[in-house]
């Protein structure tokens, strides 16, 4: 089975169409149209263009292409300040939330208009921002799956807990996991396709494969086409193999 994947969009509308546009050049080279494609979650935060990100996907899924967009830690940041009662999820720092430096929750506001008061609070923030982000967005990152499978591949954005039943993974283990996964070389049944965790190229372990490749940080974002266990990175020249770490 044919899959192709993005990884971490992180709010770059211009590179989630670059992505795209060698996915199409891909589809017209192997005649395939069905092919599904992963977006592996992040789509908001950093970047200067969230809005423009989940517009573009829905406009996508609501045309009947066969799109699929997961879960990141930023999108359910997201999810969580947009709830009738705001929330901070508990997998963040202390002294940390969707505000703070680095994390992106400023940017993604900015993208609908909403810039931060100095002083504002919480409850006047976002009081702000429910009025501002269309109810379409709020329940597109709010319902976002956390996982997508084929028979031989496991999409999540962050990975998942080794040994533990796909249908079992814990949410917060999906989307904010690192090493215990990381430095876990089990096979887990199947190619294991993630993102998170920027690495300078896309990288295949033999039992996992990290897409991340740093959009967060105004690098390209990964873009991947995957045939059982062999992966190919798309770039403008065409398919490149990724080989095994």
């Amino acid at each position: 089975m044919r899959v192709y994947a993005i990884g971490d969009i992180h709010g770059y509308l211009a590179e989630l169409e670059r992505a795209h546009r060698l996915i199409a050049a891909d589809r017209a080279r192997t005649g395939d149209s069905a092919a599904p494609v992963v977006h592996i979650g992040d789509l908001c935060d950093r970047g200067p263009d969230t809005r423009g990100v989940i517009d573009f996907i829905l406009a996508g899924q609501g045309r009947g292409e066969n799109w699929i967009a997961l879960k990141g830690n930023h999108d359910r940041l997201m999810g969580y300040f947009l709830e009738q009662t705001p929330r901070i999820d508990p997998y963040m720092m202390v002294g940390w939330d969707w505000f703070h430096d680095g994390v992106g929750g400023a940017e993604t506001l900015a993208s609908y208009g909403i810039a931060i008061a100095e002083r504002e609070r919480w409850f006047q923030l976002q009081a702000r921002a429910m009025a501002a982000v269309p109810e379409a967005h709020r329940r597109f990152v709010q319902s976002l799956p956390t996982s997508y499978e084929t028979e031989d591949h496991i999409f999540v954005h962050a990975g998942i807990r080794p040994g533990i039943p796909l249908a079992e993974q814990d949410e917060t283990d999906l989307v904010w996991i690192r090493h215990e996964f990381h430095d876990d070389p089990r096979d887990h049944g199947k190619l294991v396709v993630h993102g998170h965790t920027p690495v300078t190229a896309v990288t295949h372990y033999g039992n996992r494969v990290n897409i991340d490749t740093g959009a967060g940080y105004g690098k390209p974002i990964g873009v991947v086409v995957i045939e059982g266990r062999e992966v190919w990175e798309l770039t403008e020249t065409g398919r490149v193999a990724v080989r095994r770490d």
